[in-house]
């Protein structure tokens, strides 16, 4: 095509930028929600599956807010998964502990997670209904206001925000007293690698807290502690145990970010085998939590996922 006045060819058009598919956009804050609200990475991802489905079997022209349209599917979806996945937890062979997200150090403070996906919190949360937890995670979390938490849930703003005061009330009952500082977290988990490789009693016990407790997730498919263990003496000892065990043999501890705090992970080889995280106060470790599930390790994976869809979201289910 000529110019009119030049008679020259006139240059092409610049090209439109294709626009982002909201679903693609908000995939980190969407995977965030169905996570803190199921403690699941494999349900979390199967959530986002359905979601993505529904998002595009819908006309999305007459979708006027696609991030709260999608923020509502998540939510609700999840809230179904919640419902029911409560009624399995009550015949899990031992104690029940949410998969694990492993983050990469420098992406800590970039997920808007950092400081609420912690194991902790998320056992507290655990401890909500499922209508309490959707409302905590949408308002302290993600920071929604009370008439689009409504909005979500089909509910008066007024009756959302009693249930939100509920629900902080018995978190902040529950929330396990910690150490924020770094530099303490990662000499105490320097020691406790170092002692549990070492087999030192002594060393260990000392980095234990008087009230320490742990919690051993095998599901029934691992041997595992199927109680909690409580006090320095009886947790040492069983870690150590654990460790000097044949089968352990081939199992090295190394630091990681679990659920965005300093951690430890057992790995053998290039497989993960453990997640164990802990709580710190005053310089030792109060609460510890190990979670060797293989069907809990076999989706983790960095906090909010890749972008897009999941590889098998455009396949049939």
């Amino acid at each position: 095509m000529k110019d009119r006045e030049t008679g020259r060819a006139a240059p092409a058009p610049e090209p439109r930028e294709a626009a982002i598919d909201p679903f693609v956009e908000h995939r980190r804050l969407l995977f965030g929600t169905a996570y803190h609200m199921l403690g699941s990475v494999a349900d979390a991802e199967d959530i986002l599956q359905d979601a993505w489905l529904k998002w595009h079997a819908v006309d999305q022209d007459l979708v006027e807010h696609p991030k709260a349209y999608l923020v509502r599917t998540v939510t609700n979806l999840a809230l179904n998964r919640l419902t029911s996945a409560r009624a399995v937890r009550e015949t899990y062979v031992g104690p029940w502990l949410p998969e694990p997200l492993i983050t990469p150090s420098n992406a800590v403070e970039e997920t808007e997670m950092a400081e609420t996906v912690s194991t902790a919190m998320l056992v507290v949360l655990e401890s909500l209904n499922p209508t309490e937890r959707a409302v905590f995670v949408l308002r302290e979390v993600f920071g929604y206001s009370y008439a689009e938490i409504g909005g979500f849930l089909d509910r008066p703003a007024a009756t959302v925000r009693q249930i939100s005061r509920r629900a902080r009330s018995h978190v902040q009952a529950r929330r396990p007293r910690f150490d924020a500082d770094d530099g303490a977290r990662q000499e105490v988990t320097e020691k406790f690698m170092a002692a549990c490789h070492g087999g030192d009693l002594n060393a260990l016990m000392e980095l234990l807290a008087p009230e320490v407790t742990l919690w051993n997730d095998g599901g029934g498919i691992v041997t595992a502690a199927r109680r909690p263990l409580h006090g320095p003496d009886h947790v040492a000892r069983w870690i150590l145990g654990v460790m000097a065990k044949p089968v352990s043999a081939d199992i090295r501890l190394e630091p990681a970010v679990v659920n965005g705090e300093l951690s430890v992970v057992g790995m053998v080889g290039d497989d993960l085998v453990g997640a164990l995280t802990y709580d710190i106060h005053d310089g030792r470790i109060e609460n510890i939590r190990f979670q060797v599930n293989p069907q809990k390790l076999n989706g983790v994976q960095a906090a909010g996922g890749t972008d897009g869809p999941t590889s098998n979201t455009k396949g049939s289910r």
